[in-house]
């Protein structure tokens, strides 16, 4: 499974799962969203986990897992149980490491056969990582993932640091051409990259500006983030991976769709599937979505939008009204085949930084890497200024 063809099934409702296996992580990066530690204990009972992926059924289950955390592998024998269970289903499983292991450029035996478990693999990389794990470790070692025939992709932030006369992702952040250069240097296209920007969520909090509010309310913006429903670190199941969401407890009503402990994955995904208020937000966004059913302004930013919903009664009872039957299913099926139509680019595109938006396919991105550049084996400068996950 390639990284353009996991990003492909990000707009699918239910087409994915995400679970973050712990909090705790061995390293302790500045713009960590998760605020993940050593020190952190929150993860997910792992008999109801097991449960819970036990749970799917032939016709039912997700297309992929995706294994997050916190730092998944200092669980290699809990992922690799999952990854099992869930692969015996029929569901491929991908998993994302910060890879603290990789110091040294080797993967250790332990974690190799969780690896090899996987049908995707993706390494966390940034300035923040490289403080702790050289790069030139990194991409050692996933050398080593692709010699054991794991596909692998790289997930690289940049630090917010710009050139030239634009602003945010479509300008020149000098980390991510010199890490991007020196990818393809080491793996020419046979490393897809999925670039983004620091989120100011977490020890991110302070590092970074605000995110912009996003589009005008005239305007529909489907919320990808909506599709793929999110197991938390204590167990409780989001229809959202955004970290205020997973974090927040109560989940705001709307944003809930159970916990691991009562409720298994068809009853999660029936609630997904069938919630008014979910269907219209994969459709239109929160923002839109306000703007049709409530005279009030919505709360600034996107996603602060959607935790307002449960507060809107008006929004809420609109959308049940529009998109309860029928033609709410038609609408999510509709807004989902455009988004995948139009490819995992675009996707990141909107998203994420389009810049490096084609990076995501395995055979582009060779323009961006400068002829004349030196290769770094060590992080650049900017490493020790600023970074990201």
């Amino acid at each position: 499974m390639d990284l353009a063809e996991l990003i492909g099934l990000r707009p699918v409702p239910c087409g994915g799962l995400l679970v973050a296996l712990t909090r705790r992580c061995p390293m302790s990066c500045a713009h960590c969203s998760t605020g993940s530690s050593m020190a952190a204990t929150e993860e997910p009972d792992r008999r109801q986990l097991l449960d819970f992926i036990g749970s799917f059924g032939a016709e039912d289950r997700p297309e992929v897992v995706m294994l997050t955390g916190g730092e998944p592998l200092l669980l290699p024998g809990l992922a690799a149980r999952v990854a099992g269970l869930a692969r015996a289903k029929g569901a491929r499983v991908a998993l994302l490491s910060g890879m603290f292991f990789a110091r040294g450029g080797r993967v250790p035996e332990r974690i190799m056969r969780t690896i090899t478990t996987l049908d995707h693999f993706s390494a966390s990389l940034d300035v923040h990582h490289e403080r702790e794990v050289p790069r030139a470790d990194v991409l050692s070692a996933l050398r080593a993932v692709l010699d054991a025939g794991i596909p692998a992709s790289i997930h690289l932030t940049g630090t917010g640091r710009v050139t030239g006369t634009g602003t945010g992702a479509d300008t020149d952040d000098p980390y991510l051409v010199d890490v991007v250069a020196d990818v393809r240097r080491v793996f020419g296209a046979r490393m897809p990259m999925l670039v983004n920007e620091v989120r100011p969520l977490g020890r991110a909090a302070g590092l970074v500006r605000a995110t912009p509010p996003g589009p005008d309310d005239s305007l529909a913006a489907p919320c990808t983030l909506a599709a793929w429903p999110v197991v938390a670190f204590d167990g409780t199941v989001a229809a959202c991976c955004n970290q205020w969401t997973v974090d927040r407890r109560p989940v705001p009503p709307h944003l809930r769709l159970g916990h691991i402990a009562e409720d298994d994955w068809p009853a999660v995904r029936e609630r997904s599937l069938g919630s008014p208020v979910l269907r219209m937000l994969r459709a239109v966004g929160p923002r839109r979505l306000h703007a049709r059913y409530e005279t009030e302004p919505a709360p600034a930013g996107y996603c602060r939008s959607c935790h307002a919903l449960a507060d809107r009664p008006s929004v809420l009872e609109g959308a049940a009204r529009d998109a309860g039957g029928r033609v709410g299913e038609l609408l999510d099926r509709l807004t989902t085949e455009q988004q995948r139509a139009a490819g995992p680019a675009a996707l990141v595109r909107r998203m994420g930084c389009g810049r490096y938006a084609h990076l995501v396919e395995p055979a582009s991105g060779e323009d961006l890497v400068p002829t004349n550049a030196p290769r770094t084996a060590t992080p650049s400068p900017i490493a020790h200024e600023r970074s990201s996950r």
